[in-house]
C-alpha cells in the first residue's frame, strides 16, 4: 500500500510552486475579467499566524483559485501592517529595535502562510514600515493637509497612561484602551486631526459615509454599526435665555440677551423640561465668572470632571454634578425660570455641549431628578387620554421615552410628537430662538501618537514664518516638499515612552531647515495613528513598484475596487471607516473613478477553544496551526476550519472532528493510489491502463449525475462563501466512489471481502475522477495537485478550467409537490417532474389525506405552482 503522507506531499508541492513565479501571478495585460480578492493585511506579531487567520485566509484563497479556473485574471496580493504599538511594546519589552522584530515576525508568519499553501501573488508584497511605502503614507497626508482637511487643534483627547499615547476615540472600549486595557484618562494636547467630518453627508457627486453603504455588499450588521457610530441625530437649536440679562417677557432678540444653546431630538417634551445641564468644559461657566455666586465648587467639579474618559462620562452609573447657583435659565416656550447645573453626563464634542432636561422623558434625567430632588413633569403619553397629574418623585415609576400623545403642553395638547415636533420647530423659527438641526457623534479623526514606531508626519515648524504668520494658518507650519518625501524615521533615538515622542531626541532628526525661508526650524516629532497606513494599502496592491505615485491611474483603474474583502468585524469603525474616507477623499479630488473601497464585504467569525472560551495565551488553549500541519497536514487544517460552520459565525475547536477531514483525504488518495487493499484499481498494470487510456470504463449514470449535481453545488457554494456545505457535498461524491462502502466494511474474511468489493466497486472514467480532482482542488490545493500528477499531467491542475456540468444529467425526473388546502399544507406527493396542472389535480385531489378537506366542498380556485405546489381554494 502506498500510504497518504501529507508532509511530504506538501513540502514538495511547496517548493514547485515556489519556483513557478507565474503561477498566481496576476496578469497586468490580461483581457480577461479581473477580480481583486483581498484579505485584511495582517499585523506580524511575534506569536506568528493563528487559527484565526487561517480561516479568512482559506476562504480568500478557496475563492481566489476558484475564479482563476473560472477564467477570471485574478489578483490576490498579502503584505504586513508593520506599524504600531504592539510592535513597539514588544521591543520596549525586549530591547531588540522594532524594526529588527518586525522583520523577525514577517518571516516567520510568510513560512507559515506558504506552509497552508496559498496562493498569493507574492510580487506584490507590501511593507508598512518600509520607508518607500510609508513616503506615500506622508504624501497622503500633504494631501489631506493641502486641502484643508488635516488640522493641528489643542483638544482633550483620550490618554493611556500605560502606552504612553493619545488615542482616538475608536480606540478606546469601555473607557479602556483597546491595546493594553488600562483606563484611558482625558488630557488637553495640541494634536493633529483628519477631517472624516466633512464626508457624512454627500459632497458634490460623492456619496457620504451613511449613503454610500447603500451602494455596497456588506452584512447589515457592519452598516448598522457604522451608521450608530457616524450617530445622525435629527432635532432642533433651542435658545434658552439667561434671566440674569433680561427680564422674561422681553427676551426676544435684544442684543445684549445672553443663552444657553441646546440640541434636543425630544423637542415634543419642551413642556417637561424642568432645568438645564451644561458640560463641564462649556464656556457659560467662564464667560458668567461674575454672577456664579458658587463659582469655585463649579469650578472645582468641571476640573475633576474633565479628567474623566469620554465613555466613562457617558456610562457613569451615579450621575453627579452642581448647580451653578445665580444663574437661571428661561424655557422660551413656557417663560419659566429654570435652575442651570453642571454634569459630567453632557459632553462638549456632541450638539452644543448643553442639554434641556425633562426626567420624566429621559432615563439619564430621571435619575440626576431623583437624586437632587428636581422636578418630573409628565407631557407625553402612550395614548390619547385624560391627561394625568404630573409625576411625583414618590410615586416610583420610569422615564416614559417613546413617542406619544401631548399633554401638560397648552396649546400643543392632543398632538401626537411627531406633529408636535414640526410645529414647535416652526415657532421657533419664526422667534429667532432656534431651528432644524442635524447632529452627528462622528468626531474628526485623531491621527497623532506620541510613539516611535510610525510614519513621521510631515510638517515643519518654523518661528519665522510663524512671527511672519506664514505658512498654513499662520501658525508656521511648513509641509515637507514632496521632493523630499519620506522623510525617514531616525535611528539615533531611545524608544522608550516618556509621554513625549521620543522622536524630540533624535538631533539629525529634529533640528532642520525650513524649506520656505531657509531658517533653523524643528519637524513634527508625533508619528501617524498606524490606520492611516491601512487606510490606503489597497492601491498600493494595484502598483506597488511605483516609485512616481501611490499607484497609477492605468493600473488603478484596471484593478479597483476591490471586488471581495474579507476580515474581522472588529475593524468595523476603525479601519473600515477610515478606509471609506481615504477613497472618498481621492474621488473627490478627481484621482480616481469610484468613492467606495469595497464592493463586497465578508467577516470570518472567531474561532474558539475547545472548551468555548476565546483562546487566550493565559488560558493556555491556543492552538497552533504549526503543530497541526505537522500532524495533519496543511489540506486537512484547511478543509477543516471551512468545515466547522458558515463562515460568518464563532465555532469552537474539535480536535477529535478533524480527523473525520483526515480520513475523507485520506481515502481519496487511497481510492487510485492506495495499492489492492483499499483500491478499485487491482494492481499496478490495471492502474497504468486506466491512466494511459487503454482500460475502457464507463462511469454509471447515477455516479455521472453525481458528479454533475456536485460541480453545480460546490460552484455555487464557493460563490456564495458556504464552504462548509461545498466539502459536505464533495464527501458525499467521493463516499460513492466506492458502491458498496471501504472494504472493511464488509463483514467477511480478508480475501473474500476483497475480492466482493473488487467485483461491486465502480471504477470511474479518467475524465470523471478529474472532475472531482479540479473541484476539490480550491479546498486541499496539495492533494489534488499530487493525484493530478500522477494521472500523467505535467502542467500544473490550476492551469486547468472549471468544469462544466450538464444540466439535462442534474435534471431531477421526480420532486415533492406541496398540497394544499386554503393555503395550509395537507399532503406531499411525489410526481414527474413537469407534471401538467391537470395531472396534478387530479393526482391532489384523489389523496385521501386532501379528500378530507374537499368532499362535498365547492372548490372555488386552484392555484398551481409548476413543479412545486397546488392549492385548493374551498
Amino acid at each position: 500500500m502506498k500510504e497518504y503522507n501529507p508532509q511530504k506531499i506538501e513540502k514538495k508541492w511547496r517548493e514547485k510552486w515556489a519556483k513557478d513565479k507565474d503561477l498566481y501571478k496576476a496578469s497586468e495585460k490580461s483581457g480577461a475579467p479581473k477580480a481583486y480578492i483581498l484579505d485584511m493585511f495582517p499585523y506580524p506579531s511575534g506569536e506568528g499566524l493563528h487559527v484565526g487567520h487561517v480561516e479568512s485566509y482559506t476562504a480568500t484563497d478557496i475563492i481566489s483559485r476558484y475564479l482563476r479556473m473560472k477564467g477570471k485574471n485574478v489578483l490576490h496580493p498579502q503584505g504586513w501592517d508593520a506599524f504600531g504599538l504592539p510592535a513597539e511594546n514588544y521591543a520596549i519589552k525586549t530591547k531588540v529595535h522594532p524594526s529588527k522584530t518586525t522583520q523577525k515576525a514577517i518571516a516567520n508568519f510568510k513560512r507559515q502562510l506558504e506552509m497552508m499553501g496559498f496562493s498569493y501573488d507574492w510580487s506584490r508584497e507590501i511593507n508598512s514600515s518600509n520607508p518607500q511605502y510609508y513616503k506615500w503614507t506622508q504624501w497622503f497626508f500633504l494631501l489631506l493637509y493641502k486641502n484643508g482637511l488635516a488640522y493641528r487643534a489643542e483638544a482633550n483627547v483620550n490618554w493611556c497612561e500605560s502606552c504612553q499615547t493619545v488615542l482616538a476615540n475608536e480606540q478606546v472600549e469601555n473607557g479602556a484602551c483597546e491595546r493594553c486595557k488600562n483606563e484611558v484618562k482625558q488630557k488637553k494636547m495640541k494634536q493633529w486631526f483628519f477631517k472624516i467630518t466633512d464626508f457624512i453627508n454627500d459632497k458634490g457627486k460623492t456619496a457620504g459615509l451613511i449613503s454610500g453603504l447603500d451602494k455596497v455588499d456588506w452584512p447589515e450588521s457592519t452598516k448598522v454599526a457604522q451608521k450608530n457610530w457616524i450617530g445622525k441625530s435629527e432635532g432642533a437649536i433651542i435658545k434658552f435665555p439667561i434671566s440674569n440679562f433680561q427680564f422674561p417677557n422681553k427676551f426676544q432678540n435684544p442684543k445684549d440677551q445672553k443663552f444657553i444653546e441646546v440640541f434636543t431630538t425630544r423637542i415634543d417634551t419642551i413642556y417637561g423640561c424642568t432645568y438645564c445641564v451644561v458640560a463641564p468644559e462649556h464656556l457659560l461657566i467662564g464667560d458668567l465668572k461674575s454672577k456664579i455666586e458658587n463659582y469655585e465648587e463649579v469650578k472645582k467639579y468641571a476640573e475633576v470632571a474633565k479628567k474623566k474618559s469620554e465613555l466613562a462620562r457617558k456610562e457613569g452609573k451615579e450621575k453627579t454634578g452642581v448647580e451653578i447657583k445665580g444663574i437661571k435659565a428661561i424655557n422660551p416656550f413656557n417663560n419659566e425660570e429654570i435652575p442651570v447645573f453642571v454634569a459630567d453626563y453632557v459632553l462638549m464634542n456632541y450638539g452644543t455641549g448643553a442639554v434641556m432636561a425633562v426626567p420624566a422623558h429621559d432615563k439619564r434625567d430621571w435619575e440626576f431628578a431623583w437624586k437632587y430632588g428636581l422636578p418630573i413633569r409628565e407631557v407625553i403619553v402612550a395614548e390619547k387620554i385624560h391627561p394625568d397629574p404630573p409625576l411625583k418623585k414618590e410615586g416610583g415609576g420610569e422615564a416614559f421615552v417613546d413617542d406619544g400623545i401631548l399633554i401638560n403642553s397648552i396649546k400643543y395638547n392632543g398632538l401626537n410628537s411627531e406633529q408636535a415636533r414640526n410645529k414647535m420647530v416652526e415657532w421657533l423659527k419664526e422667534n429667532k430662538l432656534g431651528g432644524r438641526k442635524v447632529n452627528y457623534k462622528l468626531r474628526d479623526w485623531l491621527i497623532s501618537r506620541q510613539r516611535y514606531w510610525g510614519a513621521p508626519i510631515p510638517i515643519i515648524y518654523c518661528e519665522k514664518c510663524a512671527r511672519l504668520r506664514q505658512g498654513y494658518g499662520g501658525q508656521g507650519e511648513v509641509p515637507v516638499p514632496e521632493k523630499d518625501l519620506p522623510v525617514e524615521l531616525p535611528d539615533d533615538v531611545d524608544f522608550m515612552p516618556t509621554g513625549e515622542s521620543p522622536l524630540i531626541r533624535s538631533k539629525k532628526f529634529h533640528n532642520v531647515k525650513c524649506p520656505k525661508c531657509g531658517n533653523n526650524a524643528r519637524r513634527e516629532s508625533d508619528t501617524m495613528d498606524t490606520f492611516v497606513c491601512s487606510s490606503w494599502y489597497y492601491f498600493r496592491y494595484a502598483d506597488p513598484e511605483n516609485k512616481k505615485e501611490f499607484a497609477s491611474k492605468q493600473a488603478i483603474e484596471k484593478w479597483l475596487p476591490v471586488d471581495l474583502y474579507v476580515g474581522g468585524a472588529e475593524h468595523t469603525v476603525l479601519h473600515l471607516l477610515y478606509s471609506r474616507f481615504f477613497t472618498k477623499v481621492l474621488y473627490n479630488l478627481g484621482y480616481i473613478d469610484f468613492d467606495e473601497p469595497f464592493l463586497k464585504l465578508r467577516h470570518q467569525g472567531m474561532i474558539l477553544a475547545e472548551d468555548g472560551r476565546k483562546m487566550s495565551k493565559s488560558l493556555g488553549n491556543v492552538i497552533n496551526p504549526d503543530d497541526i500541519i505537522e500532524r495533519f497536514g496543511a489540506d486537512c487544517l484547511r478543509m477543516y476550519e471551512m468545515f466547522m460552520g458558515p463562515l460568518e459565525d464563532a465555532k469552537p475547536w474539535n480536535t477529535n472532528s478533524i480527523v473525520g477531514i483526515y480520513r475523507f483525504l485520506e481515502r481519496t488518495y487511497n481510492y487510485i493510489f492506495g495499492g489492492f487493499t483499499h483500491s478499485p484499481f487491482y494492481n499496478e498494470k490495471v492502474l497504468k491502463q486506466w491512466i494511459s487510456g487503454e482500460l475502457q470504463v464507463n462511469t454509471s449514470h447515477d455516479l455521472k449525475a453525481l458528479i454533475h449535481k456536485t460541480i453545480k453545488k460546490v460552484e455555487n457554494d464557493i460563490e456564495n462563501l458556504k464552504f462548509n456545505t461545498a466539502i459536505s457535498q464533495l464527501m458525499i461524491l467521493r463516499n460513492e466512489f466506492y458502491s458498496v462502502g471501504d472494504p472493511e466494511s464488509i463483514p467477511l474474511p480478508s480475501l473474500e471481502r476483497s475480492k466482493m468489493w473488487y467485483e461491486k466497486s465502480q471504477m470511474i472514467e479518467k475524465s470523471d475522477f478529474e472532475k472531482f480532482l479540479i473541484i476539490l482542488s480550491p479546498f486541499a490545493p496539495h492533494l489534488a495537485e499530487e493525484l493530478w500528477k500522477k494521472l500523467g499531467y505535467k502542467k500544473s491542475i490550476f492551469h486547468e478550467k472549471w468544469p462544466e456540468y450538464d444540466e439535462e444529467l442534474i435534471k431531477e425526473e421526480n420532486f415533492e409537490l406541496v398540497v394544499q388546502v386554503n393555503g395550509r399544507v395537507r399532503d406531499r406527493i411525489k410526481v414527474q417532474m413537469d407534471i401538467s396542472e391537470e395531472e396534478a389535480r387530479k393526482t391532489a385531489i384523489s389523496s385521501e389525506q386532501v379528500k378530507k378537506w374537499t368532499e362535498n366542498k365547492e372548490i372555488k380556485k386552484v392555484v398551481f405552482v409548476k413543479n412545486r405546489l397546488i392549492n385548493f381554494i374551498v
